[in-house]
Parts: C-alpha cells; structure tokens; sequence
C-alpha cells in the first residue's frame, strides 16, 4: 500500500539474495523512474510465451505511463506486467574474477497494467512521455490529432508494488592485498551523456536548434 514515503516490499518484490541492496525509499524509485529514458516491460504473451518490450516511459504520481501502438495485440487490454528500468554508474574491477561487479540502480514494478481509454488521460500520458525525453517539446511540436490518438496504446501501472535495487562503491572482495600483488582495482564510472543536436536535413538551412533543445543538450553535457 503506497504510503507517500517508503516501499513496503511484498513477496515479489522482497529481495531473496543481496538484501542490503534493496531500498525502500519511495523518492529513490521515483528518481530512478525519472532519470531512466527507456524501460522493459515483461508479460506474457496471448500465446503463453515470455515477451519483453522496450519502451518509452514517464511518471506522474504514483503512476507510470507506457504507450505503443494499438496494432500490438500485447497492449490491447488489462494484463499483469513487470516494468524494470537500470541505471548503470559503473563497472566494478576486483582482484579476484568472482568480486567483479557494477554499480547501478535499478527498479521492478510489479502489478496490472490498465489500458486507458481516457482520452484527458492519454492526452496527459502521452505529454508526460514527451517531456520525460525532452523538455519543452510538447509545446513546440505539433499535438497527436485524433487519427494519432486512436492508433497509440497506453498502459498505466500503479506503484504499489515495486522494489528498488542500488549498488555503490568500491569492489567487495577482502581489502587485505597479498604481499606484492599489484593488480589492480577499481571503479570505471559509467554515465549517459546528449550529443550536439543534429538537424534533419529536410529542414531548410536556416532553421535552428530550437533553444529548450538545446538548453537540455548542455545541461546533459555539463552534468558529465
């Protein structure tokens, strides 16, 4: 049951291996959420068999948003689903091959999905997907018409079942280092970063960069 603050973590979401990693700070996954730009979501298919999607994905609330296409029979009703996204922050080289890690975080959400048929709603879904990825777009870009809407699919999932996974630091095999061995060891830090935009050549030569572009382009950049 959402609190507003923590996670309580169900029998599919309590971690069996690893438990110090698991969080249940309720902010930790909505930045997890927030930071990630593609999302897999797990089901099983109309024919019995194991389908993982990547997808686009935005949060609202304690809701999170996934759209496709109406054509995919996997998102044409209610189903129960399994959303995971990762951030990896780093490789983990050890001295020994079996201590080797990543640092990363991680969220699962577990539950049934609900088809929304809404049409305020999926208005508001599909805006929040937008500007997940690019800030300020959803003004400059034209809106989806009414052909648009109906041949787009979205999902919403409730947060009430999730689970947070968080790995940080340095490696974990023993600190004590034999007499002389200097292999070494460390962290290689990971990151995402956005490249310089580039314009679509149909455009005329003197079109620009519009500013929220770019303005979401440097921070990318100078967050590095």
């Amino acid at each position: 049951m959402i609190d507003g603050v923590t996670l309580s973590a169900t029998p599919r979401t309590q971690l069996r291996r690893k438990r110090e990693r698991q969080a249940d700070d309720r902010a930790l996954l909505h930045a997890v959420l927030d930071e990630a730009l593609v999302c897999h979501l797990g089901l099983v298919d109309d024919d019995g068999t194991p389908l993982v999607l990547p997808t686009m994905h935005a949060r609202l609330g304690e809701v999170v948003y996934v759209h496709g296409s109406t054509g995919a029979a996997s998102l044409a009703a209610d189903r129960d689903v399994c959303l995971t996204v990762t951030l990896l922050d780093g490789l983990v080289l050890a001295r020994s091959v079996f201590a080797h890690s990543a640092n990363y975080r991680s969220a699962v959400v577990r539950g049934r999905a609900r088809r929304v048929t809404d049409p305020d709603e999926q208005l508001a879904a599909l805006r929040a997907v937008v500007e997940h990825l690019t800030p300020g777009q959803w003004d400059h870009a034209r809106r989806p018409d009414r052909r648009e809407a109906a041949a787009t699919a979205v999902l919403a999932l409730s947060l009430d079942e999730a689970s947070v996974k968080v790995r940080q630091g340095p490696p974990g095999d023993p600190e004590t280092v034999e007499a002389g061995d200097r292999r070494w060891a460390g962290v290689v830090p990971v990151s995402t970063v956005l490249g310089a935009p580039e314009t679509c050549p149909a455009l005329p030569d003197d079109v620009g960069v519009p500013g929220h572009v770019r303005a979401w382009a440097d921070r990318s950049t100078a967050a590095r």
